[in-house]
Order: C-alpha cells, then structure tokens, then sequence
C-alpha cells in the first residue's frame, strides 16, 4: 500500500510513511489485536492494517479506541473498534461476536493487552495480584479458546501471537508480580501450540525489551533514557513498529515453520550476564 495522502495523529514513533510492506499474502485476512489503542498494540495494528489486513481494535479506554480505529480508517483499512476489559468473559464474548458479525472469519489474534505495574514483593497487594491475574493470564487464555475456535471451525487454521517481555524468562527488580504473569504467558504459548498444532494453528510468543512507546523524550538530552540505554547491547530504546515487523513476519508464510516459541526484540538484553560497565 503507497500512502498518497497526509495521515495524521501518527506520533514519531508510528511513522508510517517508513514502514516497508512485504507480506501480500494478509490481504483481507482479519486481526485482533487487544490493547491496539496506543502504545505497541496500536503500532501492530497500523502495521496489519498497511498491509491489508481487517483490523479489530480493542482497548480499555473507549475514547482511545474510537480516535485509533479513526486513524486506521484514514489509512484506507477495513476497522472496526470494541472497547472492553478482557480479563471479563463477557467482554472478551463481545469481542468475538463483533468480529464474527463484522468479517465472518479471524485469521490472527494478537494478545497484547495487559497490566503493567510493577511493585516490591512486600507491596503487592492482593487487588493489584488479581488485576494482573485477571488482564495478563485470564484474558490472553480466553481470547486464545475463542480465536482458535474460530480459526479451528474456518478450515483454514490461523496464528496466536502473544506478546511476551523479557521479564519473563530474568525478572525486573521490583519485578512482581508483573514477572509471574508474562513467565506464564511464555509456557502458555509453548502447551498451546502443540495442543493446537492439529489445527493448522501456530501459536508464538515475541518478548519486547525497552521500548519506546509513548515517550516524548529524547535519549540524547535525557539522563534517564541515557541510563537505560547503556544497558542495552544496541545502545538504544526499540520502537512499537519493531515489534509489529515481528509480528508481521511470524504471522506470513515466512514463519509458516515456527510454532512454541519466544522471540526476544529487545537490542540483546537477555543475551547479556551484565551490562558493560557493571561488571559482576
């Protein structure tokens, strides 16, 4: 898709005028992608949807979700928008009946909604537990039964993309209980997709590391970016267009051989025992 028109409500990061189009294949299949309405779900939605994909738009904030699924449908894609809590059966239910009313079919359901406070093993309170319970395991899990029925009943299988982090294979300190839910995440992905695997389903896992999404500053001018940056081995925060070009990839007939695994986007941090400069 060439973009022949100013589109905008794009920050810097979703740039799309330097997204590269390379998968023909996804057009006129059908995405959700929860947690689409900012942040790195809205830059694997802009992404799908520049490639041709229908896009399902989920998110907590209706407000967020009307004003993204807009600026998707300037982009020239098929959209529709469903704000919802999908740690809820009922709105996770709602979800999947709007995309079966809206396009009949689903061919790719990425999990990436999810509750991101971290705290201090001794100040994680049992509410701030059941919230990550319910957004980061219960709502990734019922999302995955409904989009593998669809994608099971279809004939024609389809892809689960969860989005992971790195801390769930090192933790955070003050990792928790973040850290629990995106470890069970990753042993989620690995059972389901060999229980799925007969389906024609693939279901993967992407781990971001440090990533840019909604940040205004900038590493050169601010200490703290600086500081995180020296932590990483590519010396720099990743953006929410570098996950979506894995998402794109896992999801095309190039990663048609890849299932039951996690792929860390993350400038090498897992790779490292220490930083440089912080020497064991």
């Amino acid at each position: 898709m060439e973009l022949d028109k100013e589109v905008t409500g794009f920050s810097d990061e979703l740039d799309v005028r330097a997204i590269r189009l390379r998968y023909p294949e996804f057009k006129g299949q059908v995405a959700i992608v929860t947690g689409s309405a900012r942040g790195i779900g809205k830059g694997i939605a802009i992404r799908l949807a520049l490639e041709g994909m229908r896009v399902v738009v989920t998110g907590l904030e209706p407000g967020e979700v009307e004003t993204t699924t807009a600026q998707l449908r300037e982009l020239g894609t098929e959209v529709i928008g469903v704000p919802g809590d999908l740690g809820r059966t009922e709105d996770v239910n709602l979800l999947f009946e709007k995309t079966r009313e809206a396009y009949g079919q689903l061919d790719l359901l990425v999990n990436n909604a999810a509750h991101l406070k971290r705290a201090h093993f001794f100040d994680v309170t049992e509410n701030h537990l059941d919230l990550q319970l319910a957004s980061n395991i219960r709502g990734p899990y019922l999302c995955a039964v409904r989009a593998a029925e669809m994608m099971r009943d279809s004939g024609k299988g389809g892809n689960i993309i969860n989005i992971s982090s790195v801390g769930g294979l090192r933790a955070h300190w003050w990792g928790l209980p973040y850290d629990v839910t995106k470890g069970a995440l990753d042993s989620m992905t690995r059972a389901m997709a060999l229980e799925l695997s007969d389906f024609g389903i693939r279901v993967n896992a992407i781990a971001p590391g440090a990533i840019r999404s909604g940040r205004k500053f900038s590493a050169e001018h601010n200490p703290a970016v600086q500081e995180v940056t020296r932590r990483v081995p590519l010396s720099r925060f990743g953006t929410p267009q570098e996950i979506a070009s894995a998402v794109a990839f896992l999801a095309s007939e190039d990663g048609a051989y890849i299932t039951g695994q996690v792929i860390y986007v993350d400038g090498g941090l897992v790779a490292q025992l220490n930083p440089r400069g912080y020497d064991i």
